[in-house]
């Protein structure tokens, strides 16, 4: 999630874990900072653009490690602040860090719980990266807590736990629904992910994998009955094979969870990570080869940004989540 939800959360859950026990500012202050010291590991540069990307909610992301650091961090804040107590503040600064990686295992990145044993990203991926309708209660708890109504913050805490069960239902709900459309077509579907469009929960993009192509639909909890209509994109299978061991594709294959694709564009090879982003604009571009009379020779990857029109964007969103259906906003010739 992003830094804001982050440190709402962890200011959150720290003032309603130390209660009474210490100044509200001082348990909100701990919960913000403790709350996004997972996330420093976005400014360590491990030597290209995939590395970043890929190693990113990796080790300062294990269950296990933070379980481990929680002790020490809690030490840490006696020293500061003895009020509380050093088990209060254990149990505090763990919940803290835990629900910070569990609420980004939410997204669909992918959050890597269970380092050392495996680095398997996992991602629920059933809430957007930004979500007002999370992060705004959050907030809005804080403020009271501040003006003397703890309740109201644990009443946040309870209401945004529930709008994660309700994403987790709206997207099953979806799944389903797509699943029976393409049970009864003939697909020849790999893989399907069903995903929020950025934040809200009511919009849904669908993607379909199929060995040659890859599928893109959205589907409005508003739609009712309606079937999701898909547009179909090339996966260029002859890229996949000749650059079957290329490393860049490889780590974007693994870590996408192959939902990712390969195109050549002016003798360069460029690999996108399918599921942060719409056609044809993704977060996630790296060039990863460049053609050569020998076939593709391997380069260091290179990051490149598509930024699509943000306002026609935000137009096509608000519409089609009220059921409207419209094409997604696409770049003009």
């Amino acid at each position: 999630m992003d830094s804001l939800t982050q440190m709402a959360l962890g200011a959150s859950v720290g003032v309603a874990t130390m209660g009474k026990r210490v100044p509200v500012w001082r348990s909100a202050l701990a919960g913000a900072f403790f709350g996004t010291l997972p996330d420093l590991d976005s400014f360590i540069d491990y030597g290209d653009p995939i590395r970043n990307v890929t190693y990113h909610r990796g080790a300062t992301h294990s269950l296990l490690y933070l379980s481990l650091l929680s002790p020490i961090f809690a030490w840490l804040v006696t020293r500061w602040s003895p009020a509380g107590g050093f088990r209060r503040w254990w149990l505090a600064l763990w919940l803290i860090l835990i629900t910070h990686v569990l609420l980004d295992s939410m997204t669909v990145y992918g959050t890597q719980l269970g380092q050392p044993f495996t680095d398997y990203p996992f991602g629920v991926a059933s809430l957007f990266i930004i979500d007002p309708l999370y992060t705004l209660p959050l907030l809005a708890g804080l403020a009271f807590a501040f003006l003397g109504h703890r309740r109201v913050n644990r009443a946040a805490l309870a209401l945004t736990t529930g709008y994660l069960l309700w994403s987790v239902g709206a997207q099953a709900y979806v799944t389903s629904r797509v699943e029976q459309q393409l049970a009864q077509g003939d697909w020849s579907a790999q893989a399907v992910l069903v995903s929020p469009t950025p934040f809200n929960t009511v919009l849904w993009r669908v993607l379909v994998m199929t060995p040659e192509h890859y599928y893109e639909g959205f589907y409005a909890l508003a739609d009712g009955n309606r079937t999701v209509s898909f547009d179909r994109f090339d996966r260029h299978p002859d890229l996949r094979e000749a650059l079957a061991d290329n490393w860049g594709v490889q780590r974007m294959a693994w870590f996408s969870k192959g939902f990712f694709k390969l195109e050549a564009m002016e003798g360069r090879v460029r690999v996108t990570d399918l599921r942060m982003g719409q056609e044809p604009y993704y977060s996630f571009n790296f060039v990863v080869a460049e053609r050569t009379e020998n076939g593709f020779r391997p380069i260091t990857p290179e990051l490149e940004m598509e930024r699509p029109d943000i306002a026609a964007s935000l137009r096509w969103l608000w519409s089609r989540a009220q059921g409207n259906l419209l094409p997604p906003p696409r770049p003009t010739e």
